[in-house]
């Protein structure tokens, strides 16, 4: 379970350090390579809602082993899987905590982007406009 959390951790990781690749070369990938680097980052995200989908079944299991383990009378094995229960649950949250992070980043990233682009092609059209102005007042 530990071992399923740290790859989790480093997907998350791995999410972040794609998305800050992206964001460096806004504008300077072509469209395939922009569309590759999106499947990347979308392949990291998926990977993380399946950590956490399988955490939560494993917590769930976990949970119900405590409660049997009491009934049953083995009070201190209870107690051992409640705490590991807890700590497990704090570093899943903490994996959440950091996918929820990057989505954030990554849709500001895209607003940016998207930004970028209407003040781009703002400047071409502007720039069309200055040197259609130019070339009539020529006439």
């Amino acid at each position: 379970n530990l071992l399923n959390i740290l790859v989790c951790v480093q997907a998350v990781h791995t999410r972040i350090a794609l998305q800050r690749q992206y964001l460096a070369t806004l504008g300077k990938l072509s469209p395939a390579e922009d569309d590759s680097l999106w499947k990347l980052i979308n392949n990291q995200r998926a990977e993380c809602k399946h950590y956490e989908t399988t955490w939560t079944f494993a917590m769930d299991i976990s949970k119900m082993a405590v409660e049997a383990a009491y009934v049953s009378g083995a009070e201190q094995a209870s107690i051992t899987i409640r705490t590991n229960i807890q700590l497990a649950q704090s570093q899943i949250d903490e994996a959440k905590k950091g996918s929820a992070e990057a989505d954030r980043k990554l849709a500001e990233t895209k607003a940016d982007e998207i930004q970028r682009m209407a003040e781009y092609h703002a400047f071409l059209q502007n720039n069309d406009h200055e040197m259609h102005e130019a070339y009539l007042r020529e006439d």
